[in-house]
């Protein structure tokens, strides 16, 4: 690869504004479902499988548009991949039945699988290597934004002018996300080439596959609850809409505080240590959620718990990837985005199934056994202590 062109200024910022757009066209969904339930007359779960079948696309999509885009410019790439989302936003905005919404969303999401992994691959061509664990944190920034701002006013939005308004801001905003990324990333950005050789050497490297399937069980954990969250809590606590969009706004205002967090202490802790950190207060607000269920405060401080360490220990595991084989990151990256969907198709489908049966409460319980296999996993993969030469 040749020497890449340096930084713009703000290109890490408009990197983490596209992720801001991506997390809120995937997670639009779950701050709306009774206002999509209610508006296409299909029941909850029926209105869950919009996140269900988004993520399947979405984990299908991510290595196979990494492999067909990898010598493709970056901000190009990038820029256009952010004005795919804003269109379909747009487009679901106006969509006049649940199967064209659905229709809309996964053909929307099959081209925005593109955008996180290629920009965690982004973030490490413009910055040194020793600030690389911080910038893709960073970077991941985003995704914590879209729960914190992003989440509680889809809430109030769909609530007080309907879904339609909703998607139209997302579209609104991808749109300026895009032009705001064409502007300010440099040019010339281009990746190592993926090739099925590069999936094969994936796949014999022990270290990416625990990696992986730690991400893939931390995302079905959160998911089996955080998919129906805004129903749950207005079912077993009667919240109204502001009380579950101060819930979301909870979520993640803490998980932006995660992210600072991890930014400041992962270059010296590392990222197996941060991993830890951030994977233990999952479990911890996701046991909290399952005992405190029906008592409202007491969901919103396990939510604040949990909120700590979402995005930090996905972040984490992307940067656990780049450091296991770093000529490999741009496809392991891609392919951690890929299982992290796998994990989101999981939980929810499994939530969605429990919850139609009307096991509300053991939603948290069955979220909490896959947490704590993955801290245990977490655990297990703790790098080899290098001996030090005589």
């Amino acid at each position: 690869m040749e020497n890449a062109p340096p930084a713009r200024r703000f290109a890490p910022t408009a990197l983490m504004l596209g992720n801001l757009v991506t997390g809120c066209s995937v997670l639009a969904p779950a701050g709306m479902l009774s206002e999509l339930s209610e508006g296409f007359a299909v029941s909850i779960s029926t209105a869950g499988l919009l996140i269900t079948f988004g993520a399947v696309m979405l984990c299908v999509a991510s290595p196979l548009s990494a492999w067909l885009t990898s010598r493709i410019e970056r901000r190009l790439l990038l820029s256009a991949t952010l004005a795919v989302l804003a269109l379909g936003n747009l487009a679901s905005s106006l969509a006049p039945t649940y199967g064209s919404l659905l229709a809309v969303r996964i053909v929307m999401l099959a081209i925005g699988a593109l955008y996180t992994p290629q920009a965690a691959g982004t973030t490490a061509l413009i910055v040194s290597a020793e600030k690389r664990g911080s910038a893709i944190a960073y970077v991941f920034l985003g995704w914590s934004l879209a729960a914190a701002a992003g989440l509680p006013l889809i809430t109030s939005v769909a609530s007080h002018y309907g879904w339609q308004a909703a998607y139209g801001a997302i579209g609104a905003v991808g749109a300026l996300s895009a032009l705001f990324l064409a502007w300010r990333l440099p040019g010339r950005l281009t990746g190592a080439p993926v090739d099925l050789k590069t999936w094969v050497a994936l796949g014999r490297n022990r270290t990416v596959v625990l990696l992986l399937l730690i991400t893939t069980l931390q995302m079905s954990g959160q998911f089996v609850v955080f998919t129906f969250m805004g129903p749950l809590l207005r079912t077993l606590t009667q919240a109204g809409p502001h009380e579950i969009g101060l819930v979301f706004a909870v979520y993640g205002i803490c998980g932006f505080l995660g992210v600072l967090l991890a930014t400041r202490i992962v270059d010296s802790w590392g990222a197996y240590r941060t991993s830890v950190l951030f994977t233990t207060l999952v479990l911890a607000g996701i046991v909290g959620w399952a005992l405190g269920a029906g008592v409202y405060w007491l969901m919103v401080g396990a939510v604040s718990i949990w909120g700590l360490g979402f995005a930090s220990a996905n972040s984490m595991q992307q940067v656990r990837l780049v450091a296991a084989a770093p000529p490999l990151a741009p496809a392991s990256v891609s392919l951690n985005t890929s299982v992290l969907y796998i994990g989101q198709a999981l939980g929810s489908a499994t939530g969605g199934l429990l919850y139609a049966h009307e096991l509300l409460r053991s939603l948290g319980f069955v979220a909490t056994a896959f947490l704590a296999l993955a801290l245990i996993l977490v655990v297990l993969s703790r790098p080899a202590q290098k001996i030090p030469a005589c």
